[in-house]
C-alpha cells in the first residue's frame, strides 16, 4: 500500500474514532440532552464572554439559520442566554449560562484526557515530533480553506 493510502486510512480512522469516542463520552450522563454539534456550539461560545450570533456562525462555518436552531435548543435546555444589542437590534449576543459553562468545562476536560491518554506512552522526543508533523498537516489544511 502506498504512503498516501496508508495516511488516508489512518486520518479517516482517527477522525471517525475521535468523533465516536467524543459523542459516547461527552453526550452521555449529565449531558445526554446535548448533541455533539450543540456541544461544539457551547465550545465556540466560550466561557466568560458574549459573542455575536454572526461571529459564532462564521467560526463554526454554519449558516445563521442552522445556528439559530441550535441556540434555540440550547436556550430551552438552559445552556445559553441570548440578548439583542441596544445600539443595533439586528445584532444578537449569546453567552453561556452557569449550566453551559459547566458543560464547556466538562468538554474541555474530556479533550485534555483524550490527548493525554493518546500520547502518554510516547517519550518527549516522539511527542515533539508528533507536534511538528501535526502542525505541518494543520497548516496545509488551513491553507486550503476558503
Amino acid at each position: 500500500m502506498s504512503n498516501h493510502k496508508s495516511i488516508n486510512g489512518i486520518l479517516v480512522s482517527l477522525f471517525n474514532n475521535i468523533l465516536e469516542i467524543e459523542e459516547d463520552c461527552v453526550c452521555s450522563g449529565e449531558y445526554e440532552d446535548l448533541s455533539i454539534n450543540e456541544m461544539h456550539v457551547i465550545e465556540n461560545i466560550g466561557i466568560n464572554r458574549e459573542r455575536t450570533m454572526s461571529d459564532t456562525a462564521k467560526d463554526l462555518r454554519i449558516t445563521s439559520g442552522t445556528l439559530t436552531t441550535a441556540v434555540n435548543n440550547l436556550i430551552k435546555k438552559g445552556y445559553v442566554d441570548r440578548r439583542r444589542s441596544e445600539e443595533d437590534r439586528r445584532v444578537v449576543y449569546i453567552k453561556l449560562t452557569q449550566k453551559g459553562t459547566e458543560a464547556y468545562r466538562f468538554h474541555e476536560s474530556f479533550h485534555e484526557d483524550l490527548v493525554f491518554s493518546a500520547v502518554e506512552h510516547l517519550d518527549e522526543e516522539r511527542q515533539l515530533l508528533l507536534i511538528d508533523v501535526l502542525t505541518d498537516i494543520d497548516k496545509h489544511f488551513k491553507s486550503r480553506r476558503k
